[in-house]
């Protein structure tokens, strides 16, 4: 999935990619790896799917890099959606 971080003045911080990485133990974390080649590593998804505090982590990260709260990320799919009949 396609991303942007924006600030809240709307500035484009960072274009990325969401991806999921598995850990040993087999957790799922939410990360962003920007085109920048920066990876932004965000907290583990609950058992239940639940992304909240996976992306609550996340948020943490674009904190620490930008210095910046109540920041934005927006995510688009390129890809045809298919619908049933």
């Amino acid at each position: 999935m396609r991303c942007a971080v924006i600030s809240r003045a709307g500035q484009v911080l960072a274009h990325g990619s969401l991806i999921l990485h598995k850990s040993d133990d087999g957790e799922l974390r939410l990360d962003l790896q920007t085109d920048g080649g920066r990876l932004f590593q965000g907290g583990m998804i609950d058992p239940d799917g639940d992304m909240t505090s996976a992306s609550e982590g996340l948020f943490r990260q674009f904190f620490e890099a930008w210095g910046m709260s109540d920041l934005t990320l927006t995510v688009s799919s390129k890809g045809k959606l298919k619908t049933s009949p």
